[in-house]
């Protein structure tokens, strides 16, 4: 969680391999189902995203990969790519849901570099700051 004007919103903070973080606010069910996933846990009831992963999964489709690509009045936009039978088919979504999903199936997850690098900021100064002191999801 990251905490803006003393309320916590709940973010999860994508990281490329030179150290540097770019946060994507997202929603409490979401924050939830991405900390399971991480953690390796599973609910006693299907998640919304363990759901559609099995729907998924039963008709022969695969994510092949996310990709966050746009950001307008300050939302993030997400394409979730997935195959079927050697067809590509793209969904627009939100990132939240593509990075819940992609974990469960470990796809990659790509972020337009300009986004990136305009919207990133550096770990040590992120942790420095004290922002990283809330607890976190990932």
């Amino acid at each position: 969680m990251i905490s803006i004007l003393g309320s916590s919103v709940p973010a999860v903070m994508l990281e490329d391999d030179e150290g540097y973080l770019m946060p994507i606010h997202i929603g409490n069910s979401e924050a939830i189902s991405i900390n399971s996933v991480l953690r390796n846990e599973t609910m006693p009831r299907p998640m919304t995203h363990d759901l559609m992963i099995a729907m998924l999964e039963r008709l022969g489709s695969k994510i092949e990969s996310v990709l966050i690509d746009e950001k307008i009045d300050n939302i993030y936009y997400a394409r979730l790519r997935l195959s079927r039978d050697g067809a590509d088919m793209e969904f627009d979504a939100r990132p939240s849901d593509c990075i819940a999903m992609a974990l469960r199936q470990n796809a990659p997850i790509y972020i337009n570099k300009e986004l990136f690098m305009s919207d990133s900021i550096n770990k040590d100064s992120f942790l420095g700051s004290g922002a990283g002191n809330a607890n976190s999801i990932g």
